[in-house]
């Protein structure tokens, strides 16, 4: 049986590695040196995060989903291209919509997802709605990040490899 784990491990970029390293470094502190209670823990989700846009993106120019220049832009927003708010708007461009198509609603729904819980509602600011993580929390949305992108890389990119 092959290392799944292992290939998504090496698929990512140095880049993304170090920052879920990090992100384990960060988490690993805080349990073990229980010195201080924070009111947010939100910063250990951010290295994950981080890591999440970035492994999104490259997976999606490996697999056709946005172009190199797309890839390399400053200017790409994979939020709107990832809602499946803006499908109608967005056509063929619409990322929700290419992944529904090629391998269903739930990994849509769960790419979507994860964006939106583990990346937006986490890292902006609403005066109404601040948004604070208790350390299970962050804990917990690390680990639908990193399922979520696992995930992703198995059914989206394992296939596309293979050619069908």
């Amino acid at each position: 049986m092959r290392d799944t784990y292992r290939e998504f491990w090496q698929y990512l970029s140095k880049e993304q590695q170090d920052l879920l390293l990090q992100g384990d470094y960060l988490s690993g502190e805080i349990i073990q040196r229980q010195k201080h209670t924070f009111k947010d823990y939100s910063f250990l989700v951010f290295p994950y995060a981080k890591a999440y846009e970035g492994f999104l993106k490259q997976l999606f120019q490996d697999i056709g989903y946005i172009s190199h220049l797309d890839y390399i832009s400053d200017h790409l927003r994979l939020g709107k291209l990832m809602s499946p708010n803006l499908i109608d708007r967005l056509g063929d461009r619409s990322l929700y919509l290419r992944i529904e198509k090629s391998s269903g609603r739930d990994l849509a729904e769960k790419i979507w997802n994860t964006w939106k819980v583990g990346r937006n509602q986490v890292f902006h600011y609403f005066p109404h709605n601040l948004k604070a993580l208790s350390f299970e929390e962050a804990e917990k949305l690390v680990n639908t990040i990193v399922q979520t992108m696992q995930e992703s890389y198995r059914t989206l990119y394992e296939p596309s490899r293979k050619g069908y």
